[in-house]
């Protein structure tokens, strides 16, 4: 299951970063960098990038708990299905009907990570760059619904932090490739690529569907182990 869960969360994360060039580019191209070598820019990307895996893997800390306690409880198998009809009716609300609906807890969290990665912009300080990546992952994102919502329905604490450590890890390439291609990635480019996000959403709230149904399917419907049995005492 760990090698099931950093694959995954590669693949994801990986496929996801397609979005984030398009949501969190303009924050990576923003980072004043460029009066540094040219080898520190790289520094300052991979800091940044570090930054994001290190929030993802307490989000993944956080919901692997969770996921743990609904797993002991019996629940995993509906937990997966729940899962995934929340994600096909997030899709159905944002990009069929165009309706966008976050609870007001998100949008209070959402300004006031922004008012910080504004002022930790603004500041010259080392690790600057590792505590902007840390903020940004606080930011409120569709795909990272998506992976945590998959990482809530392993059934070890391990396998959801190593899945969302990986979920970050997979979106490094495409976004430091941002940061040195910079501009060559134009409004254009990045607006035909979110095209592709409600898809892949789509996928993996049909595989998270699929299993909790325990169709038998290897490694897209396995059947569920039952919670673990209650110890019996010897006498």
């Amino acid at each position: 299951m760990i090698t099931e869960a950093i694959t995954g969360g590669l693949v994801l994360g990986a496929f996801s970063s397609l979005h984030c060039i398009g949501m969190c580019g303009p924050l990576a191209l923003a980072m004043p960098v460029q009066h540094l070598p040219v080898w520190q820019q790289r520094a300052a990307a991979l800091m940044y990038n570090a930054g994001r895996i290190v929030t993802y893997a307490l989000l993944g800390l956080l919901f692997g708990i969770v996921g743990r306690g609904l797993y002991l409880a019996g629940f995993q198998q509906w937990l997966s299905i729940i899962s995934g009809a929340v994600i096909l009716a997030f899709i159905i609300n944002y990009y069929f009907l165009k309706k966008a609906w976050q609870p007001k807890w998100t949008l209070k969290l959402h300004g006031a990570v922004q008012q910080l990665m504004i002022k930790t912009l603004r500041t010259d300080r080392k690790g600057g760059y590792l505590l902007l990546g840390i903020m940004n992952g606080l930011l409120p994102c569709g795909m990272v619904y998506v992976a945590l919502a998959a990482a809530l329905n392993f059934r070890e604490l391990q396998q959801s932090v190593l899945f969302m450590s990986a979920f970050g890890t997979g979106t490094i390439p495409l976004m430091f490739l941002l940061s040195i291609a910079g501009s060559s990635f134009s409004f254009s480019i990045r607006g035909r690529i979110k095209k592709v996000v409600p898809y892949l959403m789509t996928v993996t709230a049909v595989l998270l569907i699929l299993r909790g149904m325990n169709l038998g399917i290897p490694f897209i419907s396995p059947v569920m182990a039952s919670e673990p049995a209650t110890a019996i005492p010897c006498h």
